[in-house]
């Protein structure tokens, strides 16, 4: 039983069902630290049985509470002056509503002005200092939640309900045709084009990747689409929808561009997942953002 909600200390109140286990095995089955974390910890010598340094072979009895006292690792992001949107926030974690043409992470060509900018000017105005970790990233173009965990502990727990394909992912999405069917499931794997490529393709010897969608508004030679992602692969969405050839609205690597929209009309609207520290389940909306919603007005005008 998790015992405190606090960014830099992870504590565990053993239960009776745990006695006569070693720190160790709690801390591995229990807590579900992963062992690279647990590593670190054990290092530092930063896990502590009721308040004192132990070894990790340390027997422990019902009642005993194990501490791991996680590092501070500070923000090493410049601050832009960027406002940021942010639909959930706890000692762990942060969701935010990310705004289309804004990269996520800098790079060469996007030194500065990224979200993880934004975040920096965030934590200058909150008073806070913390690693900004992304759980998960969106393109430039493409709108809507992303995940930052403020520990390596939040980071662990919640990137492993990504990789276990445990995390409900939610889009909306306006594609080029009329699909006929309500609903459907695309089962296709998919694989860079070539190697060092951005782009994808959906090709035999690719990783598995399952998209559900379904037909939310018909328009004149248009769909409004709501999917939902069984598997997370590298641009899975716009890759799946253009192999059944409805690509999305303004995709200009998978798909035309469009006078329209500026942009490719996808926005991730919905994740949901196990809160870091218990069992509690989270639910984030981002509602779709202004432009949209105006190509949809202007579809249904058509």
């Amino acid at each position: 039983m998790f015992i405190n909600d606090e960014t830099l200390k992870l504590e565990y109140q053993v239960e009776a069902k745990e006695n006569g286990l070693k720190v160790i095995d709690v801390v591995a089955t229990c807590m579900n630290i992963s062992s690279r974390l647990i590593r670190k910890c054990k290092s530092n010598h930063n896990i502590l049985l009721n308040r004192k340094k132990t070894s990790v072979n340390q027997i422990v009895n019902a009642g005993d509470v194990i501490t791991l006292m996680l590092d501070h690792d500070e923000n090493t992001f410049e601050a832009n002056p960027i406002e940021i949107n942010i639909v959930f926030e706890s000692a762990d974690m942060m969701a935010i509503n990310k705004p289309p043409f804004l990269v996520v992470h800098p790079t060469k060509g996007h030194p500065e002005g990224t979200l993880a900018n934004a975040i920096s000017y965030y934590q200058y105005k909150s008073n806070q200092n913390f690693k900004t970790r992304f759980i998960n990233r969106l393109d430039r173009d493409t709108s809507g939640i992303v995940l930052i965990a403020k520990n390596a502990y939040a980071q662990q727990f919640i990137s492993e309900q990504m990789q276990n394909d445990a995390v409900d992912k939610i889009y909306y999405a306006v594609v080029e045709g009329v699909l006929t069917s309500d609903r459907g499931t695309i089962n296709e794997p998919i694989e860079r084009a070539e190697e060092g490529d951005i782009l994808r393709i959906v090709r035999p010897d690719g990783l598995p990747s399952i998209t559900h969608y379904e037909v939310i508004e018909r328009f004149k030679g248009f769909s409004l689409l709501r999917v939902k992602l069984e598997t997370g692969r590298t641009h899975q969405i716009r890759v799946h929808l253009a192999h059944i050839g409805h690509g999305i609205v303004g995709d200009h690597l998978y798909g035309n561009v469009s006078d329209l929209i500026e942009r490719q009309a996808l926005h991730c609207f919905e994740m949901a997942f196990k809160k870091p520290r218990g069992s509690e389940w989270i639910v984030v909306n981002a509602p779709l953002p202004e432009d949209i919603t105006e190509l949809i007005e202007s579809l249904r005008i058509l």
